[in-house]
C-alpha cells in the first residue's frame, strides 16, 4: 500500500475513532452530556479564532526554535517521509484538521477529565515519541513543545474544546506546509 493512502487511512482513523474512544469512556464512565462537550454552538467563535492564532504562533516558535543545529538531525528523517508522500493542499489541510479534531477530542475532553492537564500532557507528547529515552535531541523537542500542550489542556477549562482543536489544527497545518513549501524548492 502507498505510504500516502497509509497517511489518510491513518487521518481517518484519527479523525473518527479517537473521538469515539473519548466519547464512549466519557458516556459510560461520567456523568457528562457529549453534546455539550462538543459544544458544537461555539464552532464559530472569536476563541476559535484565537485558537487558530495561538497555533501558529506557537509552530512560528517552534520553526525557529528547529532551526538550531541540535534539532538538524531531527528533521531530516521526518522531513525526507513526508516528503516521499507528496502531499498536497487538501492533504495538509485534512491531515491538520483529522490530528485536531480527534487528537484534542480524545486527550482533552476523554482522558484529561480522569488524568489532569499535566499527565494527560506527558501521555500526549510521549505518544507522539517526542519523550524518547534513546534521544536527547527528541526528548529536548519534547520539552519545547510540552508547554504547547499543556496551555491547551488548561485553555480546554477556560475557552473550550474549539480553541483547543483550531491551535492543533493551526500549529499542524503550519508543519505540514513548511514541508510542502521545502518540497518544491
Amino acid at each position: 500500500m502507498h505510504p500516502k493512502i497509509q497517511f489518510h487511512i491513518l487521518s481517518w482513523a484519527t479523525l473518527l475513532l479517537f473521538p469515539a474512544v473519548g466519547l464512549t469512556f466519557l458516556w459510560f464512565f461520567s456523568d457528562v452530556d457529549i453534546i455539550a462537550v462538543l459544544a458544537f454552538d461555539k464552532v464559530l467563535s472569536p476563541l476559535t479564532l484565537l485558537g487558530l492564532e495561538f497555533g501558529f504562533i506557537y509552530g512560528f516558535f517552534i520553526i525557529a526554535i528547529t532551526q538550531f543545529p541540535v534539532f538538524e538531525e531531527l528533521s531530516g528523517p521526518q522531513m525526507r517521509i513526508l516528503k516521499s508522500l507528496k502531499l498536497n493542499w487538501f492533504d495538509i489541510i485534512f491531515m491538520s484538521f483529522c490530528a485536531g479534531f480527534g487528537e484534542e477530542i480524545l486527550f482533552r475532553a476523554g482522558l484529561q477529565t480522569w488524568l489532569g492537564p499535566w499527565l494527560t500532557s506527558i501521555i500526549f507528547i510521549g505518544v507522539h515519541g517526542y519523550f524518547n529515552p534513546f534521544s536527547l535531541r527528541k526528548s529536548l523537542l519534547g520539552i519545547v513543545l510540552f508547554p504547547f500542550i499543556l496551555i491547551l489542556s488548561y485553555a480546554y477549562e477556560i475557552f473550550g474544546l474549539w480553541f483547543c482543536i483550531a491551535a492543533h489544527f493551526a500549529y499542524d497545518l503550519l508543519m505540514f506546509t513548511g514541508v510542502l513549501n521545502t518540497k518544491n524548492k
